[in-house]
């Protein structure tokens, strides 16, 4: 078994190759994650994969000689080990619902900032970690671990559909952020309890104003200046 604190080993496959250096530039930002290698076609995937067996792919649906959705299965009959990140410009209900059914950790529609990129690579991260030091779990935790989806989340908070540029998971640690500080938190607190910039974290701190979930009050620092502070409803 590999040790927690070794990289995770990244599969790219994507048949443009000046899109697939983009998510290999990417992917290399983001803290723990090593990108062993990159495939353009489904064989050539299917060869690396007989080759060696990555912890992650990060899979695009319409690959020249075959579906994504195809290789996906692939992966699933020939390891158990590897798991699997859609990254495409294919959002039909029907590829959406066949990538769920194949156990895909995150779906992600071209073109992709990289902080949504960013994003669903931490919390991959931080699954794998969880995972690798828990031998057991409670339903708090495995709720945690994202195995309740975000539509049920958000039917459960009675919250409107997500808007574009916010990101859920992202949302969701701004809104943990803000539960921790009864006296609530600054725009530049709550970004660098996120590991976000002090302009993103206020982004997601106004939407949640906008959707009635926060609060946000003005009050003054040490040396006078206004900040609006904001909290949980």
């Amino acid at each position: 078994m590999a040790d927690r604190n070794d990289p995770i080993e990244v599969l790219i496959v994507e048949d443009d190759r000046r899109v697939a250096g983009i998510h290999r530039r990417f992917a290399e930002k983001v803290e723990g994650f090593h990108v062993a290698g990159t495939a353009h076609s489904g064989e050539e995937a299917q060869e690396w994969l007989r080759i060696f067996q990555p912890d992650l792919v990060l899979l695009d649906i319409y690959l020249p000689d075959m579906k994504g959705t195809d290789l996906l299965w692939f992966i699933r009959e020939y390891t158990r080990k590897t798991d699997v990140i859609m990254i495409t410009a294919a959002g039909e209900t029907d590829l959406v619902q066949e990538a769920m059914r194949g156990g895909v950790v995150d779906y992600m529609v071209k073109p992709i900032a990289f902080e949504r990129f960013r994003t669903s690579l931490e919390q991959y991260r931080m699954d794998r970690e969880q995972l690798a030091k828990t031998r057991s779990m409670d339903q708090d935790q495995i709720d945690a671990l994202r195995s309740v989806t975000q539509a049920t989340r958000s039917l459960a908070d009675e919250s409107p559909p997500v808007p574009k540029g916010i990101d859920p998971i992202t949302l969701d640690k701004v809104k943990q952020a803000l539960q921790t500080d009864s006296n609530g938190k600054t725009a530049e607190e709550t970004g660098k309890a996120i590991g976000a910039s002090r302009s993103t974290a206020r982004r997601y701190l106004e939407y949640l104003v906008a959707i009635d979930k926060a609060t946000a009050d003005v009050s003054y620092g040490g040396i006078g200046r206004p900040e609006r502070r904001y909290r949980l409803r």
